[in-house]
């Protein structure tokens, strides 16, 4: 469409305002993406960094798209069994005092591998979380953004930092969802000096209102954009960090990081109401489980009642056995699983389209956070190693160097060869419920994205349907179903941020009011 550049939705005004800046300067999709990204970590400081991990889909006019992997590793390079933390079975953690991580001493060393287990409580469910330096896993992000940049950006990387630089040492006032997450993990921000001494300033937690500032992290910003990621991984920047977790229990040692690449991975491809819907495949569960969960509803020809989604949601959820955990990493393993099942995660996500008929999805995410940050470095490092969504045969097993088995899912719907719908969730395992319930309600529904988004949700997990109000709780409980009811919306149900081509090339975005989120079309 004649004028537009394209439309950017991600999970804070300013991040999304960011990436349409990138926009309007001429960058494509992808630079809008990364402009989005790097406000992101100053926006929504808890749910990623530079620490953290993703995965970026792009698909361009004419060109083979493109799943670029810079998600989390397992560590443990180093001399085998040197070191190496015993297997951690989930519930067998060492125990905490009462008032959870916030009573640990601050001057204790933990053991190596010693995970502590933090409650996180969402108004109306409460999901335990594992924190501290054996919860950090070897992380991606400066390398995926390099590599983003290198591969498909118009824009220099020195000038996409630059406003997020600025953002960081001037700080960015607290949204209330951003200061609600900061209130629900209190036990995390609390459990180092560090950590404290930025969401909690002379013991006070920072609130809606409150400007967050992270001088460090600009002067890290600056010295991605320009020397790129390798301070990050062999510099100094990366020594700092492996020092700084060798002498607390952590696990990510010089071997991991040096060793860290980006992996460009060819797109997960499902045919669904006359589109193709690419998303993120093995070694990472959760396109598979969506694109099963997508197949199951196409014998519905219109919307699935609430009853039905809760069929597809409690299938996907069976799916994943310690059978589907292993093939995973193994060629052909999602041909296989989907020729079977047609028989039948703290996150920000930033979608993008542009002008030119190009489409980015990018999720990132630092966990929960491990509440580890380094001093001098400006990162806040992930916690991966200690989610139970992520490590459901127990903690500490993955072998050194697997990625780990994200439920992040950037996904792209192509029609007649462009991108419709560019889409993807926080959320943790609620991610796969969050876009399957977001695409059937845009193409089967034919709601706008924004609508879509802002619709109620339910999520099956462990025998119960969790729903939001506007949910039919008489259907699932007529069809025998177990419903614990939200009070409200929450971003329990995940942060979806989703961006749409519509009829005659109008395009639209809509941001998750769960997380904050925002749409903005340049």
């Amino acid at each position: 469409m004649s004028g537009v550049r394209g439309v950017v939705a991600a999970g804070h005004a300013v991040s999304a305002r960011a990436g349409a800046e990138v926009l309007r300067a001429g960058g494509n999709a992808v630079d809008a993406a990364l402009g989005a990204m790097l406000a992101a970590l100053t926006c929504e400081p808890l749910l990623t960094g530079l620490g953290a991990g993703g995965y970026m889909l792009v698909v361009r006019a004419g060109a083979t798209p493109v799943l670029l992997d810079f998600f989390v590793e397992a560590p443990g390079r180093k001399a085998a069994g040197a070191g190496t933390a015993a297997a951690v079975e989930p519930g067998g953690v060492p125990a905490v005092e009462p008032g959870g991580v916030a009573a640990v001493e601050p001057a204790r060393v933990p053991a190596a591998g010693e995970l502590v287990p933090v409650d996180v409580s969402f108004g109306d469910a409460v999901q335990t979380f594992h924190v501290g330096p054996a919860s950090v896993g070897t992380y991606g992000f400066p390398a995926g953004v390099c590599e983003a940049q290198r591969r498909f950006g118009t824009i220099p990387l020195a000038e996409l930092v630059a406003p997020a630089a600025r953002l960081a040492r001037e700080g960015v006032p607290l949204s209330p969802e951003q200061a609600y997450i900061v209130e629900i993990l209190a036990p995390t921000v609390r459990s180092t000096p560090e950590c404290a001494a930025l969401f909690a300033p002379g013991g006070r937690l920072l609130g809606a209102g409150d400007r967050f500032r992270q001088p460090e992290l600009g002067d890290a910003l600056e010295r991605l954009g320009h020397e790129g990621s390798e301070p990050f991984y062999t510099g100094e920047i990366g020594a700092a960090i492996v020092d700084w977790l060798r002498d607390r229990g952590g696990l990510v040692g010089g071997e991991d990081l040096a060793a860290y690449e980006v992996i460009a991975r060819e797109p997960l491809r499902v045919a669904y109401r006359g589109r193709d819907v690419l998303t993120n495949p093995p070694p990472s569960p959760g396109g598979l489980l969506l694109a099963a969960a997508l197949g199951s509803t196409t014998h519905v020809s219109v919307l699935p009642p609430v009853t039905a989604l809760a069929d597809v949601m409690q299938a996907a959820q069976e799916a994943r056995t310690a059978e589907f955990l292993h093939g995973l990493p193994e060629p052909g393993f999602a041909r296989r699983f989907l020729e079977r099942a047609s028989r039948l995660g703290s996150t920000t996500h930033v979608s993008v389209l542009d002008g030119d008929g190009g489409a980015c999805s990018v999720t990132c995410s630092n966990g929960s956070a491990s509440g580890v940050v380094v001093p001098g470095t400006g990162v806040h490092l992930n916690n991966m190693l200690g989610e139970s969504d992520l490590n459901p045969e127990g903690f500490h097993r993955h072998p050194p160097g697997r990625r780990m088995p994200s439920m992040m899912s950037p996904t792209v719907l192509v029609r007649d060869g462009r991108p419709e719908l560019a889409v993807g969730s926080a959320g943790s395992n609620r991610i796969r419920s969050a876009i399957l319930q977001t695409i059937v309600r845009c193409v089967d529904e034919r709601m706008s994205a924004q609508a879509a988004v802002e619709a109620p949700r339910i999520h099956y997990e462990n025998g119960v349907v969790c729903t939001e109000p506007g949910i039919d709780v008489a259907a699932l409980e007529q069809a025998g179903r177990t419903v614990h009811t939200f009070r409200a919306r929450n971003l329990f149900f995940g942060g979806v941020q989703a961006a749409e081509r519509g009829p005659d090339d109008v395009l639209s975005g809509g941001g998750d009011p769960r997380r904050g989120g925002a749409a903005v079309v340049v």
